[in-house]
């Protein structure tokens, strides 16, 4: 648990420096993530990273049933958010459930589903943007094992949250294989 923690903090810490380099006419940008434009993931990566943060950081693990909104700087919102959530997750709150709304999850499985979340998201806003984005090998390897359990026919495929897999050699990078495994084209533009 603590190296994914160690590795989420960093994701987060990269994707607020990506998203405080939005230039003014990248908002409206398509991003690989189709039902989003930069402005759209921006908030959404915001609000869920703020929500989880929420939840983490409350005694009962009890998070606000969907993503906060958040006013004022973006990236600044995410740094917070990964703070918050670093210090609750070293003081043990991924050893109890994880509550989002009615659903709750165990602690540690949900910290694993935001890794991949937030490094899929992460490449997402850097491909839109033609920003670099290298997440942790190892880290990359770890979400590659847990995607996987996530990714049921009930959630992928056509009209589903998750696009149908996009086939990749098996040489590709861990960054192509993931971003593949989770419904995206590696190569797009």
């Amino acid at each position: 648990m603590t190296d994914t923690r160690t590795r989420l903090h960093a994701v987060l810490t990269d994707l607020a420096d990506v998203v405080g380099g939005i230039r003014d006419d990248q908002w409206r940008a398509r991003t690989p993530c189709s039902e989003f434009d930069v402005a759209a993931l921006a908030d959404h990566v915001v609000g869920w990273s703020t929500t989880f943060a929420a939840g983490y950081a409350d005694p009962e693990g009890r998070a606000p049933g969907g993503p906060t909104e958040v006013g004022g700087d973006r990236a600044d919102a995410i740094r917070d958010a990964a703070d918050r959530m670093d210090e609750a997750l070293a003081a043990g709150a991924a050893q109890r459930p994880l509550s989002l709304g009615g659903a709750a999850m165990p602690g540690e499985m949900a910290l694993s589903m935001i890794l991949w979340e937030y490094q899929v998201h992460g490449w997402d806003l850097a491909t839109a943007l033609g920003r670099p984005w290298s997440p942790d090998e190892a880290g990359l390897e770890e979400s590659l094992a847990f995607a996987p359990m996530m990714l049921t026919d009930d959630y992928q495929g056509e009209g589903k949250p998750f696009a149908p897999r996009v086939p990749v050699a098996d040489d590709a990078s861990a960054m192509d294989r993931l971003v593949a495994v989770s419904g995206r084209d590696p190569r797009w533009s």
